[in-house]
């Protein structure tokens, strides 16, 4: 695992509002290996990561849910969310985001065990600018799109990394 990168990540998300915590957790309770959500808040196994990236995705779940139920979100109950589909492609499109905010290689998340295999079609059509989840973040005011081309203040540029 690059440390750097890592913690380089884990510094973002502290910096926007999304809190980390170090702590031994069972493999059972993790969806991805090494992290848990918890209370609106992220659990890290340092020892179980296999993929430090999976951080963003994990961030951008808590980060795409309303600041009023934030605290109240649980691993366990992500994929049984009444928008559990739209949370999933906003958190997809949330991570290359960061990723590209941070200059770091969006496969950092989209790794090859990722994204039941699709992670390097995800990628590629984010960098041609086929995207999806983002009329959503738009909608919900965390970014914006434009047709001009020179406008630099658009996706995957974020107005705000925290749904109100």
């Amino acid at each position: 695992m690059d440390n750097l990168l890592f913690e380089k990540a884990v510094s973002f998300v502290n910096e926007i509002g999304i809190e980390t915590l170090y702590e031994d957790l069972k493999d059972e309770a993790c969806f991805l290996p090494g992290f848990l959500i918890a209370d609106g808040k992220i659990v890290i196994d340092k020892t179980k990561v296999k993929y430090p990236g999976d951080l963003f995705h994990e961030a951008a779940h808590i980060a795409v849910v309303s600041s009023a139920e934030r605290s109240l979100l649980q691993g366990e109950n992500i994929g049984q969310r009444k928008d559990a589909a739209s949370e999933e492609m906003m958190a997809i499109a949330w991570s290359y985001a960061a990723c590209i905010h941070l200059e770091i290689d969006p496969y950092f998340v989209f790794h090859e065990q990722g994204y039941k295999g699709g992670a390097e079609s995800i990628v590629d059509n984010f960098a041609k600018g086929n995207y999806f989840g983002v009329p959503v973040l738009q909608w919900l005011g965390m970014t914006t799109t434009s047709k001009n081309p020179v406008d630099t203040n658009t996706y995957p540029f974020m107005i705000k990394w925290l749904r109100d």
